[in-house]
């Protein structure tokens, strides 16, 4: 991994962390799944030694590649999406 500031490849691989630990939550998750964390994602830090700066990584599912990347690039016309 590079840094996306400066380029170097000296990164030190961290966690952000509090009380109750930091995570990603989508934001169109249910109400009580957000309010319960449940469905989080954990969040991976990277710090580049030279600039300081800091990368986030987040561990998707494939269920969430799939649902969210069904929704890329183009969309089909309302119907064509009601005749299928």
């Amino acid at each position: 991994m590079k840094c996306i500031a400066c380029g170097s490849t000296a990164l030190i691989k961290g966690e952000l962390s509090n009380q109750y630990g930091v995570a990603f939550q989508p934001e169109d998750a249910p109400y009580l799944k957000r309010i319960f964390a449940i469905g989080s994602r954990k969040i991976h830090a990277y710090a580049c030694i030279h600039c300081s700066n800091m990368q986030l990584t987040v561990d998707f599912t494939d269920a969430d590649r799939a649902h969210y990347q069904q929704f890329e690039g183009e969309q089909p016309d309302v119907l064509h999406r009601l005749n299928d």
